[in-house]
């Protein structure tokens, strides 16, 4: 079974900017892509169905979805990495993808996860309840179909109908909002929905991945939607199957009463040591070697889906007398071709930016190693001068050229104008980066960023651990391995895994190039510092 369906007839093959390489699904709002970065970083990218943008209310409950999402920053929820301007038709959002079933995917085709799996599971996705709701948010439709069971952790996707947790605006009374068989009472009689709620639908998914059903059906059972709302508001859960600890547990998280559960961190606090008890270790560690290794044939799928074809083979220069010289291609016009992507990618990021009121700053910058940089429809005699030699290479492995060694840094204006809500007013945006020698595959140096919040002063940088992952004629492509604030008393976290590329012009002088909207008021330039 393909695991990335194929593109069909009709469907594009680019999206803002990034190829797509196959279908991951369809629904009622819209179909998911797989896509790529200019670098080849996977991406899921969502489009909405042209019917449905059309709806007067649609872009603003649209943007509203986009907000959500990126408010919510955590190790077991995916990251939205770039978004649709205003205006698009279609529109569409692009995340961060993981390479892995879901929780549904996988208890259909292979039953209720062991006992030690299921516990960690447990304890994770609880996990990932607290920083959603730290983040002021509630789900509203968490449910098997929307956990990912992830190599090294479960994560929690799609706040389609999320919303803040004093926002009552998208509530209509009567209006069944979330997915049946996993919603709380409440928001099965169609009344507000409290955090509570989440917490409710988090103990049905646990029934599921213990038994292979929810909380108020039989196995194999089919009930019209009236009847099941009805179990749901007013009969009690069914939890045969579920072990005795976690079933006691889960029953509190069932309660009518959304005022009698447990909040997240309280259910968090027990599981964690109901897990213990249980011997429950790390997640990498329990998970199932049937479903380790379908994460392994996913993985290889979408390495041979990222990996570009090979380019045709050059064909030989025949011998004989030189050909009289082409004409030189201007300067200025060899330098037009990356201009004008710069220029669109920044003016797209200016469009699009709607981040979290606090969001972090890390710099998120894209590859371009996949444009050809030796100018344009020319030779590469036009080409911009550039001091960064050819790779070498130590056992086969590429290492960074010395010209990039050493330490390079910028200061961007940050974003004094920001509304303070939808993104952080802050002042100058530095960077510095430290290159050292090393080979691809070798931690070459570490990224520092300092930014300042206005008002509160607080430094919302990154310091990152950096990773050589490919060297090019005149770029360099780096991975961050580690991150952590910058200011190290901080309480938030740093994404990981943000991808970065340095090309150099011209001596002394390093470009970055930004991936989506993340990097708004980082500097551009980092000139060597030493």
């Amino acid at each position: 079974m393909e695991l990335v369906e194929e593109l069909r007839p009709g469907d594009p093959t680019e999206i803002g900017g990034y190829r797509l390489l196959g279908r991951l699904g369809e629904g009622g709002m819209g179909e998911v892509f797989l896509a790529r970065t200019a670098s080849g970083r996977p991406l899921a990218l969502k489009t909405v169905h042209r019917d449905l943008s059309q709806q007067p209310d649609f872009a603003e409950r649209f943007d509203r979805e986009i907000r959500t999402s990126d408010r919510v920053r955590g190790a077991w929820t995916v990251s939205v990495v770039d978004f649709s301007p205003p205006g698009a038709a279609p529109q569409w959002m692009a995340t961060q993808y993981v390479a892995a079933p879901s929780l549904a995917d996988w208890v259909h085709r292979h039953g209720p996860l062991p006992v030690p799996a299921l516990y960690c599971l447990a304890r994770e996705l609880a996990a990932a309840l607290v920083t959603v709701q730290a983040a002021g948010v509630v789900h509203r439709d968490i449910k098997p179909a929307n956990v990912l069971l992830g190599r090294e952790r479960p994560f929690l996707i799609d706040f389609g109908i999320a919303r803040g947790v004093r926002d009552a605006r998208y509530t209509q009374t009567g209006a069944v909002i979330g997915t049946p068989g996993y919603l709380a009472p409440e928001q099965a009689t169609g009344a507000l929905a409290p955090a509570a709620a989440d917490v409710f639908s988090l103990a049905a998914v646990l029934v599921h991945a213990a038994t292979g059903r929810g909380p108020f059906m039989a196995a194999g059972e089919e009930l019209q939607l009236p009847a099941l709302l009805y179990r749901i508001v007013h009969d009690d859960a069914w939890l045969d199957g579920v072990p005795q600890d976690l079933a006691a547990l889960v029953s509190d998280c069932l309660a009518k009463d959304p005022a009698l559960r447990p909040t997240a961190t309280e259910l968090h606090q027990r599981l964690t040591a109901t897990a213990a008890g249980r011997g429950a270790g790390e997640w990498e560690m329990l998970v199932p070697t049937a479903l380790a290794d379908d994460i392994a044939r996913r993985e290889n799928e979408l390495a041979r889906l990222l990996t570009p074809p090979p380019s045709p083979p050059v064909p030989a220069v025949p011998v004989g007398p030189p050909a009289a010289p082409s004409l030189p291609t201007a300067p200025a016009a060899a330098g037009a071709g990356w201009a004008w992507s710069r220029g669109q990618l920044l003016a797209a990021a200016g469009a699009a930016v709607v981040l979290a009121g606090l969001a972090v700053f890390p710099l998120r910058l894209l590859l371009d190693g996949d444009r050809d940089r030796d100018g344009v429809g020319g030779g590469k005699a036009s080409a911009p001068t550039s001091t960064a030699s050819a790779p070498a290479s130590v056992a086969g492995a590429a290492v960074l050229p010395a010209a990039w060694e050493g330490t390079w840094s910028g200061t961007g204006p940050g974003t004094p104008d920001a509304d303070g809500v939808t993104r952080a007013r802050t002042g100058a945006f530095s960077v510095t980066v430290t290159l050292n020698s090393a080979a691809v595959g070798e931690l070459v140096g570490r990224q520092v960023s300092d930014v300042k919040e206005l008002g509160s002063g607080r430094n919302l940088g990154c310091t990152e651990a950096l990773e050589l992952r490919q060297v090019g004629r005149d770029s360099a492509v780096l991975v961050a391995v580690t991150s952590h604030p910058t200011d190290r008393s901080a309480t938030f976290e740093c994404p990981r895994g943000n991808l970065y590329v340095l090309t150099m012009p011209q001596a002394d002088r390093v470009v970055l190039e930004s991936e989506g909207a993340q990097s708004v008021g980082a500097p551009e330039v980092l000139t060597r510092r030493d």
